[in-house]
């Protein structure tokens, strides 16, 4: 049996014991959180959806959003996992 849990960041934590281990799928990176108007003590997010990067993988402009400018670090990350549970019988038939 095979349970599929997506994990948010600052979620609870997925611990692995000897018989299930968490295998990661994907990690994608959601809306932007960065406060812009925190220097002035108020709430304004820009609204950017979803982070795009903006240069190729490897680069410094991978890590800064083409959309909004911020660094991914600002962007709500989502980690896909799989979990595989084995289940064992106690009785013998």
């Amino acid at each position: 049996m095979k349970k599929r849990v997506v994990r948010r960041e600052g979620g609870p934590n997925i611990r692995s014991s000897s018989s299930s281990s968490p295998v990661v799928r994907s990690v994608r990176h959601a809306e932007c959180q960065k406060n812009h108007a925190a220097n002035i003590g108020g709430y304004a997010v820009d609204g950017c959806r979803e982070f795009m990067p903006s240069g190729e993988e490897g680069t410094n402009g991978a890590l800064l959003c083409a959309a909004c400018g911020c660094h991914r670090n600002f962007h709500r990350r989502e980690v896909e996992i799989e979990i595989a549970i084995v289940v064992q019988s106690m009785y013998m038939i």
